[in-house]
């Protein structure tokens, strides 16, 4: 048969799903290797879905989404970031991933290259791949609490790269960017000219820190702003399967917007999209007992990290710790993440998921029940 694609036979195995699919086939597995929220979907969010299949309303929808959900966006996205956007700029797409394929294809064309942390969610570079772009990863170095630092990003610029991706809060790290560097990265991109992408999955979720969104300090002016931002309900409602996210574009572009989206994916689900409208407007009880629930996670998780001397950063928001187990890796953490599967039958994603720097790291997932989190994290091996 013909060959695949170079640009496809190129992209990646993504290693969080390769270990979370050992688990699966693993019975009896702990499986704290996947951003899973585990709470049952308000009432209200699944009979709003329901109802629009009910009334049959399953005909296409508009491009960028129906006008309440973007609505619904804008207005979210306004009390939390001081931002005054309007509806026309925000594109429902089917899931933050699509979203980040979205602004991809908006802004690279082959060959270009675009700047991802490292650490940093594999799709970064797996998209980039798609796309004939060159991913470009810049460090964030454990001695630096994993935080990026101008001087090492603008030390890769080179006439080729056009996007910067921010990832605040951050997966794997749950690190968050603080505002003074978050102005300082925009303004290293209008220094340099280039466009940044910003996935705020986790905005939802942090933790005695403030969130901020690099949008807060982008020009308002068509031609001159250059920060799209890509967000999500699948983790701040738990409508992973759902697929709902939003992407929210500079000003002036809604118009290559419409076209590119009818050539990406035409339009999102309708009954999803009345479930998310339901669940921005509606009670906001949920988030908040989430919140709750991966702080209590965090603190008991890192509680049991501390007794067994195995070193980890503080999360300051998402819901993952990021820990420190080159005593026992052996310098393939990879690898030692299958045995420790094999072992003790609990499933953590390697850190090397996410980028060389992870090499000797790995992921632990907060989001589910706290005694088999616990039970799992108890059985790292002690650093002695």
């Amino acid at each position: 048969m013909p060959e695949l694609a170079a640009h496809v036979r190129e992209v990646p195995v993504n290693q969080i799903r390769e270990i979370t699919e050992a688990a699966w086939s693993t019975p009896g597995a702990i499986v704290l290797s996947i951003g899973e929220p585990g709470f049952a979907l308000p009432r209200h969010i699944l009979d709003a879905g329901i109802a629009c299949l009910d009334r049959d309303e399953t005909n296409y929808t508009p491009n960028a989404g129906i006008p309440a959900l973007r609505e619904a966006f804008a207005d979210r996205f306004r009390a939390h970031n001081h931002v005054d956007i309007g509806a026309e700029r925000v594109y429902v797409v089917d899931g933050a991933q699509q979203g980040l394929h979205f602004a991809m294809s908006l802004l690279l064309s082959p060959g270009d290259e675009i700047l991802i942390p490292n650490p940093g969610y594999p799709t970064f570079a797996m998209t980039s791949h798609l796309l004939h772009a060159v991913p470009v990863q810049y460090p964030l170095y454990p001695e630096h609490e994993f935080q990026p630092r101008i001087e090492d990003i603008e030390a890769l610029i080179t006439p080729r790269t056009k996007v910067l991706v921010l990832n605040s809060p951050s997966n794997p790290l749950g690190a968050v960017i603080c505002e003074e560097t978050t102005r300082e990265l925009v303004e290293l991109a209008v220094k340099h000219d280039l466009w940044i992408i910003s996935d705020e999955c986790y905005e939802a979720f942090t933790f005695d820190v403030p969130h901020t969104s690099p949008a807060r300090f982008d020009s308002a002016v068509p031609g001159e702003a250059r920060v799209f931002t890509s967000l999500t309900l699948s983790k701040t409602y738990g409508l992973t399967g759902l697929r709902i996210g939003a992407l929210i574009c500079p000003p002036g572009l809604e118009r290559k917007m419409n076209n590119v989206m009818e050539a990406i994916v035409s339009c999102v689900a309708s009954p999803s999209q009345y479930a998310a409208v339901a669940a921005l407007t509606g009670p906001q009880d949920y988030v908040d007992t989430a919140r709750e629930h991966y702080r209590s996670n965090r603190d008991a998780a890192s509680a049991v990290l501390a007794r067994k001397g195995i070193p980890f950063l503080g999360a300051q928001g998402a819901f993952y710790l990021w820990a420190d187990v080159s005593h026992v890796s052996g310098g393939d953490v990879r690898a030692w993440v299958r045995t420790f599967l094999a072992d003790s039958g609990v499933a953590v994603a390697p850190g090397t998921a996410f980028g060389s720097i992870g090499e000797g790291w790995i992921r632990i997932a907060l989001c589910g029940d706290q005694q088999q989190l616990l039970d799992g994290v108890g059985r790292l091996p002690a650093r002695t």
